[in-house]
């Protein structure tokens, strides 16, 4: 497995890997490699010759009450991990590498941000964007890997894809979730044991909501109504929102008549959990 750090050494690899007519799976990351990302690891190795990893804490995507300097990180973990999981090559680079100047363009994101978890981050997702054209035109990959647990990223990069034209699939993967089905998070070993007993309800919650869309509901009003009489029932924690939408457009519903997101984020005392479910019309389950 390589390890590199400058954008030259990069594009040299990446060159040469096209020429040969390979294949090339990417899973951008911001390191601190858990079992989510081995998952998208695991999903690009199957598909494809070559698998590049990128680790880098994106500075443009965390906001004024956001610690970017107590974000998370293990090198050392996270190179072992890459390379446990048949990675070909780590994009490792620093904020320099990546940001020699200030930027003198600026991405928009005029649509799929303002709603879910991007209400509260007003330009995340300009941010995500940002360092994704910048990967996306390093590694020039086949496929791109995004894990559904944060379905609204999926939805933005979708759009980012599709609009720009990059000449690559999006691949979304299944969230990873305990025994219990609570999704994996990093965050969950903040949950006090009394929460932790609890936290499987988000996704309880979510499924209940839309097995009542297999059973006829229509109504997007009505099904949030139920499915937060139902989670308010099951768990202690704050609810920061419920919301149906379309997927992935991620627009306001009238009736269940596409493809929908069910989502949900609660805040508990040390940790905010988000889980969500993405169906049909039917309410029929849509995995990846």
């Amino acid at each position: 497995m390589d390890v590199v750090t400058d954008i030259q050494s990069l594009q040299s690899k990446v060159s040469q890997w096209i020429q040969e007519g390979k294949s090339i799976g990417f899973v951008p990351t911001m390191g601190y490699l858990h079992e989510g990302h081995v998952r998208l690891m695991e999903a690009a190795r199957e598909e494809n010759d070559i698998v590049i990893l990128s680790i880098f804490v994106n500075p443009l995507q965390f906001g004024e009450n956001e610690d970017l300097d107590h974000y998370p990180r293990d090198e050392e973990h996270d190179r072992k991990t890459a390379e446990q999981n048949g990675v070909d090559l780590v994009f490792f680079p620093s904020e320099d590498v990546m940001y020699p100047e200030p930027m003198s363009m600026q991405i928009s994101v005029v649509r799929r941000a303002d709603v879910l978890c991007g209400r509260s981050r007003p330009g995340h997702f300009e941010g995500v964007v940002t360092v994704l054209t910048k990967l996306f035109n390093l590694c020039r990959p086949t496929r791109a890997y995004f894990g559904m647990k944060d379905a609204q990223q999926a939805a933005v990069v979708d759009a980012l894809i599709n609009d720009f034209n990059f000449p690559m699939t999006l691949v979304p993967v299944e969230t990873v979730r305990e025994a219990d089905g609570l999704a994996k998070s990093s965050r969950n070993v903040n949950l006090s044991d009394e929460e932790r007993m609890e936290a499987p309800a988000l996704q309880e919650a979510l499924q209940y909501g839309r097995k009542l869309v297999e059973e006829g509901e229509k109504n997007p009003d009505q099904l949030i109504k139920t499915t937060r009489k139902f989670l308010e029932n099951k768990t202690r924690g704050k609810i920061d929102y419920i919301e149906l939408l379309s997927y992935p457009s991620l627009e306001p519903l009238t009736t269940i008549d596409q493809q929908a997101i069910l989502a949900v984020a609660v805040f508990y005392d040390k940790a905010r959990l988000i889980d969500n479910v993405v169906f049909g019309k039917q309410g029929e389950l849509i995995k990846g």
